[in-house]
């Protein structure tokens, strides 16, 4: 079977084709369709362009070799997915990485919008606050709100009930707005205008 056919091939089809030993050219197809979506998974879970990278050929490699261990109980993607999340948690974790400095943050990929600068602090102070969040609630945020994974997908990705995920987004949400909120206005900074009474 050629490229193209696979193409025509639905995940799990390819998966299958793996396992009975194509020599791993289906599994090529399949990393080619998602290696894009999983690295942004990843880059977002772990803050890092070159711990994402890793996380992400580590993710595929492991796979690669289990994955006979695929069972169909989930898309393949969610699988996918949880194999990525895990490799980046356990980057971090192994490492003791600490993403909220600054020269870490890396390169960002983003839209060109009219004010480029304040785009770009924007998601500086954003991904800085996501980089402050627990990792479990920063992995539940980074697949509902950022992916838009649904909630019943995130549960079987992250391994929770799927009011964990809920719970967690939550709770990330509200963290996150309580650190990108601006400050409020002290006495001192307020001043009446002349003639006011």
């Amino acid at each position: 079977m050629n490229a193209e056919d696979l193409q025509d091939l639905d995940d799990a089809a390819l998966l299958a084709r793996h396992v009975a030993g194509d020599g791993g050219v289906a599994f090529g197809e399949l990393f080619r369709r998602h290696r894009d979506r999983m690295y942004a998974v990843a880059m977002r879970t772990t803050g890092r362009p070159e711990l994402a990278a890793d996380a992400v050929q580590e993710a595929f490699i492991s796979a690669f070799r289990r994955a006979e261990a695929y069972r169909g109980e989930a898309a393949v993607t969610t699988w996918l997915h949880r194999i990525v999340v895990n490799a980046c948690l356990d980057r971090l974790r192994r490492e003791k990485v600490s993403v909220r400095r600054a020269g870490d943050l890396g390169e960002l990929d983003l839209p060109d919008h009219h004010d480029r600068h304040a785009s770009t602090e924007t998601a500086l102070v954003v991904r800085e606050a996501l980089a402050r969040l627990p990792e479990a609630q920063r992995a539940a945020l980074v697949l509902v709100d950022m992916h838009g994974v649904p909630v019943a997908e995130a549960a079987v990705v992250l391994g929770v009930a799927e009011g964990t995920v809920k719970s967690r987004c939550f709770r990330g949400r509200e963290a996150l707005a309580a650190m990108l909120r601006p400050p409020p206005a002290s006495a001192e900074d307020h001043v009446e205008p002349q003639g006011a009474s």
